[in-house]
């Protein structure tokens, strides 16, 4: 019995020698006789066929060398398409901007891929793989589809995994060469492959409507990245590099009006006035019922100046040197939605047709939005759990987000979730405005230009008082006058009187 299963296993090191050299063909007959089965138990254990064999090697091969073929998966090479992932809040499609890579580059994980612009913000796509790039499946200005592929990579094949066809060996194949893989079709031409410089998207659209080569311009930000002062320096230079380029871009740059070339011309919209199109366009579905009032900022003008000077002494705790009056009306903002939840609420339900079908949906989290206007347009990021933050804590957010906005980077989940929005329109100007509602909000509040107005105090005497106007925007299908008023007056009143903040705390 020993010396059966010796024979055994030298026969089965026999056979697999011989699959694996060129000799196959000559040894068939040995090792598959041409019966009208193979009975042998040494070509049994071997995990062979037993099923019957058709005369020659040729026909056997024919049939089963798929069922016997050897991968030569160390090195073998896999495609793999690298998908848009979805970037949240329901965005389906984003905007290629630039890429960072062309086809035939090697690229390692995460490098950056390519610059995609969605309707909220663009955002910084980085590899999932290593390896070299075979394909770009979209053009600089196209529109990709989430969950669709953007590039090609072709990476090594990991031990084990099942490597594509073409890269698979059959060991069992006498004087065979090994098939390179097909060469990938060629990768589409960009339309525009100046946008392979580094430029923000409002730069690049600057030197769009000037009918400017941006690669032409030699860029003075970090990285060489083209700054708007390059472009309106170039366009003064009438096409000329400036000597001034050479020089790092001031921190505060002075203001340049916009050039643009004479006669009508027409573009498309940017992503964030499409993102504006199509929210305001659900707005004015909702009938709005608009508030108005004004508001004493005299006392906390003197609360923010204490907190100033608290800041100030712990200089090294805090990023910012001082705040601005917007972390107390957004603190204030959240006690009032504590009283008044239905502020907080959104109407959810399929048809809003159908009664029966609405609901509203009281959210315990007070995400409020705050209307920032940067380089590239209108965006609406949001604080989060403003209700379990201090002041200070909201004052770090508000710093966060702001030098974010000046990058055109804030991310995706800062942009979603918001539940109530206020807009600061007066550091620009203007008193009073008719704020649009945001669909899935109850309400938005637009907070015009501080004037020092004489007001008459309680004793009948003139006197100087620093007055806020406030105009509020609310969703009238849900919220009736009496509650927006209730809820202002509240707000207002701890604006007012800051001291009443501490009665708040739990």
């Amino acid at each position: 019995m020993p010396n059966r299963a010796f024979r055994c296993r030298r026969q089965i090191h026999r056979t697999v020698s011989l699959l694996a050299t060129d000799s196959v063909k000559n040894s068939s007959r040995r090792i598959f006789p041409t019966a009208q089965a193979v009975r042998t138990p040494i070509v049994q254990k071997a995990s062979l066929h037993t099923r019957p064999l058709a005369g020659t090697w040729a026909t056997w091969h024919s049939r089963h060398s798929h069922q016997r073929s050897f991968h030569a998966s160390s090195s073998a090479q896999v495609v793999k398409p690298f998908l848009l992932a979805d970037i949240g809040e329901g965005i389906t499609e984003c905007e290629v901007i630039q890429w960072f890579v062309e086809p035939g580059a090697m690229v390692a994980e995460f490098d950056k891929i390519c610059e995609v612009q969605s309707d909220k913000a663009s955002v910084e796509i980085t590899s999932r793989y290593t390896g070299k790039v075979l394909k770009l499946h979209y053009d600089v200005n196209e529109v990709a589809k989430v969950g669709q592929p953007l590039v090609d990579i072709q990476v090594e094949g990991e031990e084990g995994e099942e490597a594509p066809a073409l890269a698979s060996v059959e060991a069992v194949v006498p004087d065979t060469q090994v098939t390179p893989p097909s060469t990938p079709s060629p990768a589409r031409e960009l339309k525009d492959p100046s946008l392979l410089s580094l430029a923000t998207p409002a730069v690049r659209r600057i030197a769009k409507q000037n009918n400017i080569d941006i690669k032409l311009i030699r860029g003075t930000g970090k990285d060489g990245r083209v700054l708007k002062e390059d472009v309106m320096a170039y366009i003064s230079n009438g096409g000329n590099q400036s000597p001034v380029q050479a020089t790092p871009a001031p921190s505060t740059p002075p203001p340049v009006a916009p050039v643009f070339s004479s006669g009508d011309h027409t573009q498309p919209l940017s992503a964030i006035q499409k993102a504006m199109f199509k929210s305001m366009t659900k707005s004015v579905a909702i009938p709005q019922l608009g508030y108005k009032d004004e508001m004493e900022l005299n006392a906390t003008t003197e609360y923010r100046a204490a907190l100033n000077k608290h800041i100030a002494a712990n200089a090294t705790v805090y990023p910012f040197k001082k705040i601005s009056y917007m972390p107390i009306f957004i603190k204030c903002l959240s006690i009032a939605l504590s009283h008044y939840p239905i502020m907080n609420a959104s109407i959810i339900g399929g048809d809003i047709t159908d009664v029966n079908s609405i609901q509203l949906q009281y959210r315990q989290s007070h995400n409020i939005g705050i209307a920032m206007d940067t380089p590239q347009g209108l965006i609406v990021p949001n604080i989060k759990d403003v209700q379990s933050k201090t002041i200070l804590d909201v004052a770090q957010e508000i710093h966060r987000l702001s030098e974010l906005g000046g990058k055109n980077s804030i991310p995706p989940a800062d942009l979603q979730g918001g539940t109530i929005t206020i807009s600061n329109i007066g550091t620009i100007g203007g008193t009073y405005a008719n704020p649009c509602l945001v669909s899935s909000e109850m309400g938005i509040v637009a907070i015009g230009r501080m004037q020092t107005l004489p007001r008459f105090d309680e004793a009948g005497n003139v006197v100087a008082k620093q007055i806020l106007p406030v105009s509020w925007s609310a969703d009238h299908r849900i919220i009736d006058g009496a509650t927006i008023a209730r809820f202002g007056n509240y707000w207002k009143n701890l604006i007012e009187n800051p001291v009443l903040l501490s009665s708040e705390l739990r």
